[in-house]
């Protein structure tokens, strides 16, 4: 890889398209998701208003089955027993028995008031009788209490109920049914409106909304039907009664409507001809509470309106027995943390991700090792090429008897050999690490004495010391001398050997001459330290100091010989023997490596 360059920049663009890649796909996934997510809560809340509103019309089911089987003649507070309802209105003669009425002597508790339009518009109250039918209700059937508590009642009804405009809101005994299915297809057909679909929503979002459109009109058809049918109960009123026949009497079904704030079941009836208005004024607030009450589980936050045709409000979620409906508020929906699809998406980023790091990290390695590569062979190129050089040209001198002084020849001679030497410890440096790099130290460990180990290497150090014109000083203590130590024999000398031969490269032009070689004891481990007084290592260099191959061709031509690989092979030795070697921080005056070597316990 000659170009790094290029090749960051083709792996950055790599990168860089598989990522954007991704992260359409994933914003993709995710707003699928979020929309499926989305479609399952409206479907649990249309299930619990679904739930909810018939939980509220089986409520309200019997009290509107009942005051719609309830007979017409009870909304009078004493009826005579024998004689018909159109001869009710005249005077009573002696010795009729007076029937009372229900009414009077039991009221719901759901109802504040029954009330009947007579044909005259009086509006009266069979709670609240009057004249001797009064003083006859509180011989033994009522308490005066009741009578003026209801009487209260019946005064505030009159001011918000006037017979002709609730008149309008009934419908007649013929087209009551006509007008009721008039109403149903209506709401079914405002049911199918009430949600558009768009054509740019999603394939499965389109069918969860046509399914929830199908169930909410079955739903409401459904319980239309019922409250249709419980309103159309048969009413077979005038069998007790002999004078009265059935075709005389027309009874409508109860019908439920607002009157300013007040919810009334409201019904025409006509006997002989005479038309009343019969009905009960509804305790909308005692309702309210009880049907709230009665769906608290599935919708806490909910409220019950009046409903007159608002568009804000879906008509399917008005009650089917009272013109009310039904606001759901917010429902909570338990989360169940990540859904799956999320959770393969984290797993396939980190996949990705690792991948990509995989990469850039195995990149970085084959780039990082062509460059050190290429700085080796320069490096080597140009220290191979002084020696070989001054090897040629002393070689040809000497054969051709160019030197016929004896001194001068013996001083070609001792350059030829330090040259020598020189590409010896080149070669035995780069083929150990060259080994140690496939694993195989090729060295023992062995116990020895310190004073062994130094002894044995300190002549050859000192003779690499001569010929730089530098001094070896070995600083060793009697103590430390008799320490055993753990190590591999060659790894140690030629650790120290590097050492000792940086010190001779780097600080030849110091004014101390002196490289010191002392040794401290550090518990289960002995330093060997190896310092020289030359103009020591800046942090640039300190950083990049044991990378092997660190020197390219330029520096080994500007600085002292060497291919940077000594320093970087001595800590690999070092390591491999259980101990380490590091360069000393803080020291001033020169560079001072500290070798860490085990002792025998």
């Amino acid at each position: 890889m000659n170009r790094p360059l290029v090749t960051w920049i083709v792996f950055g663009l790599c990168l860089v398209l598989l990522l954007g890649a991704m992260g359409w796909v994933t914003a993709t996934i995710l707003r699928l998701d979020q929309e499926s997510a989305g479609a399952r809560q409206r479907a649990v809340l249309e299930e619990n208003i679904r739930l909810a509103l018939w939980r509220m019309d089986s409520s309200m089911a019997p009290l509107i089955g009942r005051e719609n089987a309830r007979p017409y003649y009870e909304y009078h507070a004493f009826y005579p027993a024998e004689r018909a309802y159109t001869r009710m209105l005249a005077q009573i003669q002696p010795g009729e028995v007076m029937v009372p009425s229900p009414l009077l002597t039991d009221r719901p508790p759901e109802i504040l008031l029954h009330f009947q339009y007579q044909p005259g518009g009086v509006l009266s109250s069979p709670q609240v009788p009057t004249g001797n039918k009064r003083d006859l209700a509180e011989s033994g059937y009522t308490t005066h209490e009741k009578i003026k508590g209801a009487g209260q009642r019946l005064s505030r009804l009159r001011k918000v109920l006037e017979q002709n405009q609730l008149a309008v809101l009934l419908p007649d005994n013929n087209d009551k049914n006509n007008q009721k299915a008039a109403s149903l297809l209506q709401l079914a057909q405002a049911n199918n409106e009430q949600v558009k679909v768009q054509p740019n929503q999603g394939v499965q979002w389109r069918r969860d909304v046509q399914s929830q459109q199908a169930m909410n009109t079955m739903e409401w058809n459904v319980r239309s039907k019922k409250a249709r049918q419980m309103a159309t109960l048969s009413n077979v009123f005038g069998a007790s009664l002999p004078n009265i026949s059935k075709n005389d009497v027309a009874v409508a079904p109860l019908e439920a409507v607002w009157m300013g704030e007040a919810l009334v079941l409201a019904r025409r009836v006509t006997v002989g001809g005479m038309e009343f208005i019969q009905g009960c004024w509804l305790d909308w607030p005692a309702i309210q509470t009880g049907l709230l009450d009665d769906i608290q589980d599935l919708l806490p936050e909910a409220r019950i309106v009046p409903f007159a045709g608002q568009k804000e409000i879906k008509p399917t979620r008005r009650l089917a027995s009272l013109p009310v409906a039904l606001l759901p508020g917010t429902v909570k929906t338990l989360t169940a943390g990540l859904s799956p699809i999320q959770i393969s998406l984290l797993v396939a980023w980190g996949c990705v991700l690792l991948a990509a790091l995989a990469v850039f990290v195995l990149l970085r390695g084959v780039v990082a090792l062509s460059e050190r590569r290429g700085s080796f062979v320069s490096a080597v190129t140009h220290e191979l090429r002084t020696p070989l050089t001054t090897f040629r040209m002393y070689t040809e001198m000497l054969e051709g008897g160019m030197v016929p002084d004896e001194k001068k020849r013996q001083r070609y001679l001792v350059t030829l050999r330090t040259e020598a030497e020189r590409l010896d410890h080149l070669v035995k440096n780069v083929l150990a690490y060259a080994r140690l790099e496939k694993h195989r130290p090729g060295g023992r460990i062995e116990s020895v004495k310190t004073r062994d180990l130094l002894d044995r290497i300190q002549n050859q150090l000192s003779d690499r010391a001569g010929q730089a014109d530098m001094q070896l000083v070995l600083e060793l203590d009697d103590a430390i001398a008799g320490t055993t130590l753990r190590v591999d024999r060659a790894a140690s000398e030629r650790i120290l050997f590097n050492l000792v031969d940086n010190a001779c490269k780097y600080a030849i032009d110091a004014e101390d001459n002196r490289i010191h070689i002392q040794a401290e004891n550090r518990g289960d481990m002995l330093a060997l330290k190896v310092r020289d007084h030359g103009a020591g290592i800046n942090p640039d260099q300190a950083r990049r100091l044991f990378k092997p191959f660190s020197k390219s061709a330029k520096e080994a031509a500007e600085s002292a010989p060497g291919v940077g690989l000594g320093l970087a092979l001595s800590r690999r030795l070092a390591r491999g023997m259980g101990g380490d070697l590091v360069l000393e921080e803080g020291t001033s005056g020169g560079a001072c490596f500290i070798l860490t070597v085990p002792v025998k316990t």
